[in-house]
């Protein structure tokens, strides 16, 4: 595994938000890129940048595979 990771994945998501499908995450991914795009920023799709999701879900650690 990459130590130095940047995004998390639908999978990370999922695990992170204890969400109770991929699809879930997937959507919770999409609605984040939508206010990254819409702020100017690149994204790369199906996944969300770690600091980002961290600034809008603050009570979840990080994930300690990347960490």
């Amino acid at each position: 595994m990459e130590s130095n990771k940047n995004f998390y994945n639908a999978k990370d998501v999922k695990e992170l938000l204890s969400c109770g499908s991929i699809r879930t995450a997937q959507l919770r991914i999409q609605l984040m890129n939508k206010e990254l795009q819409e702020r100017g920023y690149w994204i790369e799709r199906g996944k969300v940048p770690i600091k980002f999701f961290h600034e809008k879900y603050p009570f979840t650690e990080q994930y300690k595979r990347y960490s």
